[in-house]
């Protein structure tokens, strides 16, 4: 392995920033992470998921529950062993001891983030203008609606990680509840005899094939929906005793959220035939409209705005910290570092990463297409985690930390590569959207090993508890 660490060659002295608040128990994990998971993607792609397989719309979502059960055992074996703030990027740059590919999972987790909260940012613009009456069906309204939302999400970011929790727990308890209305109106409905139960066991692909591959692009959808648990990694800095909570926190949330998706395309499926839930933006509106015709279902366009925007908030306080996390490993530009001194947050990685999400907002518009990519790009970085724990077996620490069994990363690292590659029938426009990144990403790589030159940082060769290392480790 080559040295891998960075360190300035002056010996001036430097101020040490000061550290992230510890301040996020079991319950408010468990909380950031059921929020993140359940966020835009159930509510707008259960319609589309029976476009691809009709009545069985539930087992895509099954089985994006288990790749990334699987996959979460990886991250636990990782974050109770290295518990930093940099997540995936940290893992292969210990595991491959290579900037540039360090670099790379970098950027592709934050760009992850970020065009997610992108199309969580439009999609809570146009559901705010729906609830309200406002008329703004697209194009320079709903930009610029979208972007003053943004704004308030960086805003609430930088007042700091305590803040930006409490908000979470708030939006968390209204998109769940959304899900919970649904659920019971679904048992609701079915224990009055409504609906048509024997539509949950019906097969109904688009095509003219098999079943197999019409499931499998299907689950590819289903796949972002699942998505988010990976986040709560970049957490680590602020929770309290992440070694100990961690794994019963994270698998507790993957084993709710998954119940929670599968119980929700039941009742969806039984009330609304897979042709009706296909068809437009709101599949779950549609639901309660058939099981409960004298629910307020105003009540509902509030509750998809607030969903949204649990998104948006949860994926930006990821990027940032991800992007503070890497800035402190000299991958990133050590400036984007700085923690603000009273508010203790990193506000210009907030600055940074808001920026790149206005960008976005007002270039792209395509709000499946950044979603698929936001999938894509998560199962590629997946793919290079369970690849990571083996690797990294040979690294001891000096902490007791979460093992998990040896076949699960080897599973997790073949499905996640399966599931991103082009035989799926994934929308090749989602490859072009990745490529561009990846290719934004390369350059910014060259630009940081310059910056790093230019401010005198030069490889060394420290221990490999250096890499990453700010910080006690619980």
């Amino acid at each position: 392995m080559s040295d891998v660490t960075l360190s300035p060659t002056t010996a001036q002295p430097v101020t040490a920033e000061p550290s992230l608040h510890r301040v996020m128990g079991p319950w408010l994990l468990l909380l950031f992470i059921v929020g993140d998971i359940l966020g835009t993607g159930i509510y707008a792609l259960t319609g589309q998921v029976a476009k691809q397989v009709g009545g069985v719309v539930w087992l895509p979502f099954l089985i994006a529950f288990v790749v990334a059960m699987i996959t979460a055992f990886s991250y636990l074996e990782l974050v109770t062993k290295y518990p930093r703030a940099a997540g995936a990027a940290l893992y292969a740059h210990k595991a491959f001891g290579v900037h540039f590919i360090t670099f790379i999972v970098a950027f592709a987790v934050m760009c992850s983030g970020i065009t997610s909260a992108s199309t969580a940012s439009r999609a809570f613009a146009a559901n705010m203008s729906s609830a309200f009456g406002l008329g703004l069906s697209g194009g320079f309204g709903i930009t610029l609606l979208g972007l003053g939302f943004m704004a308030v999400v960086a805003a609430v970011n930088f007042r700091g990680v305590g803040e930006s929790v409490k908000a979470n727990v708030v939006l968390t308890c209204v998109e769940l509840t959304g899900l919970l209305i649904v659920i019971f109106v679904g048992l609701w409905a079915i224990a009055a005899g409504q609906g048509d139960v024997s539509r949950v066991m019906q097969f109904k692909p688009a095509g003219d094939g098999g079943l197999f591959w019409p499931v499998i692009a299907a689950t590819t959808l289903a796949f972002f929906a699942m998505v988010g648990f990976e986040d709560s990694v970049n957490m680590a800095e602020e929770c309290k005793e992440p070694t100990r909570i961690f794994p019963k926190v994270l698998l507790a949330g993957l084993i709710i959220t998954g119940t929670i998706y599968v119980l929700v395309s039941v009742s969806a499926i039984t009330l609304v035939s897979p042709e009706q839930l296909g068809e437009g933006e709101t599949p779950l509106l549609k639901v309660v409209a058939a099981g409960a015709p004298n629910f307020p279902i105003w009540i509902f366009g509030f509750i998809t705005m607030f969903a949204v925007a649990n998104s948006a908030l949860i994926n930006m306080l990821m990027a940032s910290r991800l992007v503070y996390g890497m800035s402190r490993e000299h991958v990133l530009p050590p400036v984007l570092g700085k923690v603000h001194p009273s508010r203790r947050s990193p506000y210009v990685a907030i600055a940074f990463t808001t920026l790149l999400a206005f960008a976005l907002i007002t270039f792209v518009g395509e709000v499946p297409a950044l979603g698929g990519t936001t999938a894509l790009l998560l199962l590629c970085v997946f793919t290079v985690v369970n690849i990571t724990v083996l690797i990294l077996r040979k690294d001891p620490v000096d902490h007791g930390h979460f093992r998990t069994p040896t076949i699960l990363p080897v599973a997790g690292a073949l499905f996640c590569a399966f599931f991103a590659g082009p035989w799926t029938g994934r929308d090749p426009v989602q490859y072009k959207i990745a490529g561009v990144l990846i290719g934004i990403g390369v350059v910014l790589w060259l630009v940081t090993v310059m910056v790093n030159r230019a401010t005198g940082v030069r490889p060394s060769d420290p221990t490999m508890e250096d890499i990453g290392g700010h910080g006690p480790v619980n």
